[in-house]
């Protein structure tokens, strides 16, 4: 039996956690947060919906594998230490300029691909321990 009240506030919690993710990801290199913290809120985000709805829901409202979505993250990781190597210093020196006033740099890529490694991480083996417990 799922609980009334957590079925009913799930969608609200997961959308809630989800947009913290970002924020905590967004904010990770100027104070506390970045990809591995951000990942994990948002694997505790898609776990909440889980419980509440049944894993079939939030496999669902991820969209991709979760294997797929590590995959990328590895590779996003893996393609923001090449601007290092091209500017020739080491791979993961991370590069810093400014489009239109706005400061970018390729750690932020970096923190990406940790947040999708995570949160697929997180998700491939919660999901599978989904799965053995419904045998």
């Amino acid at each position: 039996m799922r609980s009334l009240i957590l079925s009913s506030v799930a969608r609200i919690f997961f959308a809630i956690m989800l947009a913290g993710s970002v924020w905590v990801l967004l904010r990770g290199h100027n104070e506390p947060g970045g990809g591995f913290i951000g990942g994990l809120v948002g694997a505790a985000g898609f776990a909440t919906l889980a419980l509440a709805a049944g894993v079939e829901a939030a496999r669902r409202t991820l969209v991709l594998h979760p294997v797929v979505v590590m995959g990328l993250g590895l590779f996003l990781a893996f393609v923001s230490g090449i601007p290092g190597i091209l500017t020739d210093a080491s791979f993961l020196t991370h590069q810093w300029g400014t489009l239109a006033g706005v400061k970018l740099s390729t750690t932020i890529v970096f923190d990406v691909g940790v947040y999708l490694v995570v949160v697929g991480g997180v998700l491939s083996f919660m999901f599978r321990l989904y799965a053995e417990d419904a045998r």
